[in-house]
């Protein structure tokens, strides 16, 4: 299973070839914030209790041509959203630390840089 840093996904978010963003967070948390253009599949509390038959039905509404993006609070949920999509043989990654990295790229606040620099060095 893999996973996108917020930066690969900001760049590929401008590209003709987009991802779908999908969050699957609570609906409140979606819209307090949340990733320009993503859609919400409010799961979170479903997929963390180990019950995915309400993710799945979402799955229909999904273009099985585009990569998926699953995005959560911050990024272990989610890996259980991309393991479903993957076994459903979509191509589908996991954004590295969620939705709170994400925030961190965007302010480009000092923990998200070191958390970057630590990331490309270690292991």
């Amino acid at each position: 299973m893999s996973k996108i840093s917020p930066s690969a996904l900001d760049e590929q978010l401008a590209s003709d070839n987009a991802p779908v963003v999908l969050d699957i967070r609570p609906a409140a948390d979606f819209r307090d914030d949340h990733i320009e253009g993503s859609r919400n599949v409010p799961v979170y509390g479903e997929l963390r209790n180990g019950e995915s038959q309400g993710f799945r039905e979402h799955l229909e509404d999904l273009d099985s041509d585009r990569r998926v993006v699953t995005v959560c609070k911050a990024g272990i949920v989610a890996r259980k959203a991309t393991r479903i999509l993957e076994d459903e043989g979509y191509e589908s990654e996991t954004l590295a630390g969620g939705i709170r990295r994400w925030k961190g790229y965007e302010s480009d606040s000092f923990g998200y840089r070191v958390r970057s620099v630590l990331g490309s060095v270690l292991p």
